[in-house]
């Protein structure tokens, strides 16, 4: 049954209510739906629209549904009702006869969807806090872990400094908990009610509209009708928070892939989130990650298509606007799973400290240190800079490190040079000089673990 047929004489067609209805995808609201036709119902009453019995039957009538809805979300799927406020007004109307036509004075499905979707979002908001909490924990746990693991840094994938393997876990910590501040913004922007704002030009009815909001947990009603039924400001801000989020995990997803190669061998996945090849018996494959990263593009993806949509719609509302669910949805059920199986993937790292020292050793990443000692020596950096790149084209042509060069050889660079330059090139002397805040000394990946503990 349609809730707009009385101007229409004429059927619509079945590939039209096809193409039209949205209820295969806004089920996913029922909940939400129908918590705000509560709270709408003790608004009318506030006005005079429903009596107390009125009201008290209502209530009565949609939470026995909500708690259907709880126990079998489904349920709503075996109907052909075109939208989820449809459906909701339809099993109203079954369990309280003519009175459920009642519900729907004064209020508009715009502004009904318009809540529908932030109080989703707000829930789903603090779930997926949850799960960046979660990420955040299993990474501090695995930097305590490693805390002593030297692991070469990279800038151009080319070795270019040493760090540790916790100070690794921590720079992804810091990313992840940009996110958390990101969703907070975000959830503390979209908590505004725009029901009682109607289609467009807001409710013919005296609505407390800032009572109707504090009923639905919201820290204010909206300001303006045009823009409250029009805005999906919220959705936009969801799908960026999942993008930016889903590339640092993108991001740390190349990492740990590229540690994991045979010719890195810095750490192993575990079994239980790696798999084999149908072909080739010998291999382990780093598919969990690998799936984290191929999945950044649609949550990307999502945001794209849904700025695209909104970019040039007039006010008020507009049946584009019915776009904005789908990719939402995939989104934070993409977003959801990636932060899942992080977890799962950080659980089982196994790393290699040998391997990842050796590694730390080649590739002259101590060739800074030289060119640090010889600035404290006098020498002007730029000058300094040019000596110890001589010094490595050297080094590579004996197939050296440089800490290997004999103090004869290291004069021939520079008469600055004494043998006290071998103690500052050591791995544990680069590393321990990173001393500033942010650094990977040993100290202050120390005191940044704790930090994050508390």
């Amino acid at each position: 049954m349609a809730l707009w047929g009385g101007r229409f004489t004429g059927q619509t067609s079945d590939l039209f209510k096809q193409f039209n209805d949205s209820l295969p995808v806004d089920y996913r609201m029922a909940e939400q739906d129908i918590v705000g036709s509560i709270s709408w119902s003790r608004a009318l009453l506030s006005v005079n629209v429903l009596s107390k019995q009125e009201q008290q039957d209502l209530e009565k009538a949609l939470t026995d549904l909500l708690a259907q809805v709880q126990a079998e979300p489904a349920m709503v799927l075996l109907d052909d009702a075109e939208d989820i406020h449809s459906w909701v007004e339809i099993k109203l109307i079954e369990a309280v006869g003519d009175l459920g036509k009642k519900l729907h004075t004064g209020r508009s499905r715009n502004d009904q969807v318009a809540t529908d979707l932030k109080l989703w979002c707000r829930q789903q908001g603090e779930d997926l806090k949850s799960l960046l909490a979660n990420l955040i924990e299993e990474l501090v746990k695995l930097a305590e872990r490693e805390q002593d693991t030297v692991l070469p840094g990279y800038t151009h994938l080319q070795r270019a400094q040493p760090v540790t393997f916790a100070h690794w876990c921590l720079a992804y910590v810091e990313m992840f908990e940009r996110d958390v501040q990101r969703l907070n913004n975000a959830l503390a922007l979209m908590n505004t009610s725009p029901l009682g704002c109607g289609a467009l030009a807001g409710t013919a009815y005296a609505i407390d509209r800032e009572a109707l909001a504090q009923d639905l947990g919201f820290d204010r009603a909206t300001r303006n009708s045009l823009d409250s039924v029009s805005d999906r400001d919220h959705v936009l801000e969801l799908l960026s928070v999942a993008s930016i989020s889903s590339v640092h995990l993108s991001r740390m997803a190349e990492d740990i892939i590229f540690y994991n190669s045979g010719e890195a061998g810095f750490l192993e996945m575990s079994d239980d989130v790696t798999s084999g090849s149908s072909l080739m018996p010998q291999k382990k494959n780093p598919d969990a990650m690998e799936l984290i990263r191929g999945k950044c593009g649609r949550v990307v993806g999502s945001l794209t298509g849904m700025m695209v949509t909104m970019k040039a719609l007039p006010l008020a509302y507009n049946k584009d606007m019915q776009e904005d669910k789908e990719g939402l949805f995939d989104t934070v059920d993409t977003w959801t799973i990636c932060l899942q199986m992080a977890v799962l993937c950080i659980q089982g790292i196994k790393v290699n400290k040998e391997r990842t020292y050796q590694a730390a050793q080649q590739g002259y990443s101590n060739a800074t240190e030289l060119a640090d000692y010889l600035v404290a020596k006098g020498i002007p950096f730029r000058e300094a800079h040019h000596i110890v790149g001589v010094a490595v084209v050297a080094a590579i042509a004996e197939g050296k490190p440089l800490e290997d060069l004999p103090i004869a050889k290291l004069k021939e660079f520079s008469e600055q040079i004494d043998d006290d330059v071998y103690q500052h090139l050591t791995i544990e002397a680069c590393l321990e000089k990173r001393v500033a805040l942010g650094g990977t000394s040993k100290d202050r990946v120390k005191e940044a673990i704790a930090s994050k503990q508390k």
